[in-house]
C-alpha cells in the first residue's frame, strides 16, 4: 500500500493563478487510474501521458488502484500543466521517490518519452507562487526565460522527468536558472515595414495620429479607398513609446495565457497591434468561450486595436466596446463564474464615407443614395462615437504629393516627441494607477487640465453650439492636455483648445 502524496501545481484563472494541490493515493484493488476534481478532457488524457512517461523514464508504474484528486475540487482544471505534478505524486506515493516538496510547485506537460514540453500560462502561475511564499518552481526548459521574469523565486528548468527525479533525489542535477533577458536588446523593435516616412501628404492626419499616440486617445479616420487610412494606422506602432517593465509583464501574461507568446520571446516590449477582421464574433473580440480566454481587446492591452471598415462590424460587437473603453477592463461571465481581463487599448478606426466609398470625393462620383449613406452611418451609435476623441478626414492624395521628392518626417522624430509627452504624463500620474491622459477621471481632469480664460470662453461657446455631452466635455479637456504636453506647456492655452475642438464631430455628417 502506497503513502498519500501531496504535490503542488497551479492553474491560470483569467490572468491570475490559483494553487492546485495534487493528491495521489495508491490502494489495493483492480488496476485503475482515476482523476477527479473537475478535470477537462486534456487533464483526463494525462493518465496515458503520465503512464508512458513514467515507464519510459525507467520507473515502475504501480499496477494498482490510483486515485488523483485535484484540489480545490470546485475549480475547473484545464490543460496539460498538471502532468509533471501527477507523475511526481505517483512516484512519491509508490515510494520510488522521497523528497520534501512543501515549498515547490511543478508545472509542465509530459510527452510519452518523459520529455517536458512548453506550457501556456506559466508567467501568472509563477507570479502566484511568489505571492504565496513558495520558494521553488519547476518548469519545462522551454519556459525558463518566461518564468524568470518574476524575481525573488528560484526557477528550475527540467528537460525530462528522469532528470527532475534525479534532481529531487540528490539535488545536484538541475542548476537554478538565472535570468538572461537583455532588456536593452529586447527594446529594439523593428518598424521598417510601416513608417510615416513612406506616407506622402496627409499632414493633418499625421498630426492627429501623433496626438492620439501621445495621450493614447481613440481616433477614427474617414476617407475614400486608397487614401492611406490603413497605412497610417499600421504606422502607428512605429511612433508609440515602448512598454514600461510593469506594462510589459501585464501584456506578456495575457499572451502567455492565450498561448500566443513566441518561444523565442520571453517578454513583449513593443506595444501590441491587433487588427481583427470585421467578421469576428462577439466572443472573439471581447473574450469568452467555455473556458474564458482573452479577446482581441485584451490582446491589445496597452497597445492598439485597429478596426478597419469600422461600420462593417456587427452592431452588437461594436456596442460591446463601449464599457471596456470606459472601464479599461472587461468581465466575461459564465455559469461557473466570472473572469476579468484588462482592456486598456487605444481604439483606431477606419471607415469610408459611404458604402461605395466616394461620397465627397472630388475625383469620383458617389453612386449611393441619401438613404444608403444615412443607414451606413447609423451603424455607428451616438454613445460609441461619443467615446472617440479624434475624428479626422483622410482625403484623396494628389499626384504631385505622391511624386514629390521632399522627404516626409520619419517615425524616429515623431516618436521622440511622443516619448517626451508620455514621460510628462508618467511623472504627472506617478503614485497612481493612471498612465496617460486618456485614463484621467473627472477628478484628475479638474486637477491637471487648467485652461487659460480665453480657452475657457472658447470651450463654453463650443459646448453651446455643438451641443456636446458631459463626456465629450471631459474628452476635449483630456485631448487639450495632450496637445499642451506636446508643447511642454503647463497650462492649456487657447490654440490647444482650438485644435482639440476641430477634431470633434458635429453630427453624423461630420465627413
Amino acid at each position: 500500500m502506497g503513502v498519500l502524496a501531496k504535490v503542488k501545481s497551479a492553474a491560470a484563472v483569467g490572468l491570475e493563478g490559483a494553487v492546485v494541490e495534487v493528491e495521489v493515493d495508491i490502494s489495493p484493488g483492480l488496476p485503475s487510474f482515476t482523476i477527479v476534481g473537475l478535470p477537462d478532457k486534456a487533464v483526463q488524457e494525462a493518465r496515458e501521458r503520465v503512464r508512458s512517461a513514467i515507464r519510459n523514464s525507467y520507473y515502475k508504474f504501480p499496477n494498482r488502484r490510483i486515485t488523483v484528486n485535484l484540489a480545490p475540487a470546485d475549480l475547473k482544471k484545464e490543460g496539460p500543466a498538471y502532468d509533471m505534478a501527477i507523475a511526481i505524486g505517483i512516484l512519491i506515493s509508490s515510494e520510488q521517490l522521497n523528497a520534501d516538496l512543501s515549498q515547490s510547485i511543478f508545472l509542465g506537460e509530459l510527452s510519452l518519452d518523459g520529455k517536458l514540453r512548453h506550457t501556456h500560462g506559466v508567467l501568472p502561475m509563477v507570479a502566484l507562487a511568489k505571492d504565496r511564499g513558495i520558494s521553488a518552481v519547476y518548469v519545462p526548459q522551454d519556459d525558463a526565460k518566461e518564468a524568470s521574469l518574476i524575481k525573488g523565486i528560484s526557477i528550475y528548468p527540467a528537460e525530462s522527468l528522469a532528470q527532475l527525479v534525479a534532481h529531487l533525489q540528490d539535488g545536484a542535477q538541475i542548476q537554478e536558472y538565472q535570468s538572461r533577458v537583455d532588456w536593452c536588446a529586447q527594446c529594439c523593435p523593428d518598424h521598417t515595414t510601416f513608417d510615416l516616412v513612406y506616407i506622402k501628404g496627409q499632414e493633418h492626419a499625421k498630426r492627429a495620429l501623433e496626438i492620439a499616440a501621445s495621450g493614447r486617445h481613440n481616433i477614427l479616420m474617414c476617407g475614400p479607398p486608397g487614401s492611406g487610412k490603413t497605412m497610417l494606422a499600421r504606422s502607428l506602432p512605429s511612433i508609440l513609446p515602448l512598454l514600461t517593465m510593469e506594462e510589459a509583464i501585464e501584456v506578456t501574461k495575457i499572451y502567455s495565457v492565450s498561448g500566443l507568446l513566441p518561444h523565442d520571446t520571453p517578454i513583449i516590449v513593443g506595444r501590441p497591434f491587433r487588427s481583427p477582421h470585421y467578421t469576428i464574433s462577439h466572443a472573439g473580440l471581447v473574450g469568452g468561450g467555455q473556458w474564458p480566454r482573452p479577446g482581441e481587446i485584451s490582446l491589445g492591452h496597452h497597445g492598439v486595436l485597429f478596426l478597419d471598415e469600422f461600420p462593417e462590424f456587427g452592431h452588437v460587437t461594436l456596442e460591446s466596446l463601449r464599457q471596456p473603453m470606459e472601464d479599461r477592463s472587461v468581465t466575461v461571465s459564465r455559469v461557473h463564474g466570472s473572469v476579468t481581463f484588462p482592456a486598456s487599448f487605444m481604439l483606431v478606426g477606419a471607415m469610408n464615407p459611404c458604402p461605395c466609398g466616394y461620397y465627397g470625393d472630388h475625383f469620383r462620383e458617389c453612386k449611393c443614395s441619401h438613404g444608403e449613406i444615412s443607414r451606413y452611418h447609423r451603424r455607428l451609435s451616438g454613445p460609441l462615437l461619443d467615446r472617440i476623441d479624434i475624428f479626422v478626414d483622410v482625403p484623396h492624395v494628389d499626384y504631385e504629393k505622391l511624386t514629390e521628392n521632399k522627404p516626409s518626417e520619419g517615425a524616429e522624430k515623431v516618436r521622440a516627441r511622443v516619448r517626451a509627452a508620455h514621460e510628462i504624463q508618467l511623472a504627472r500620474f506617478r503614485g497612481t494607477k493612471l498612465r496617460c491622459n486618456a485614463d484621467m477621471t473627472p477628478k484628475e481632469v479638474k486637477e491637471f487640465c487648467i485652461v487659460e480664460p480665453a480657452g475657457q470662453s472658447l470651450l463654453r461657446t463650443a459646448m453651446k453650439q455643438l451641443h456636446l455631452t458631459g463626456r465629450a466635455f471631459h474628452r476635449i479637456l483630456k485631448l487639450s492636455r495632450t496637445i499642451a504636453d506636446l508643447e511642454h506647456s503647463d497650462t492649456i492655452r487657447t490654440h490647444h483648445m482650438a485644435e482639440a475642438l476641430q477634431y470633434r464631430h458635429k453630427d453624423m455628417t461630420w465627413i
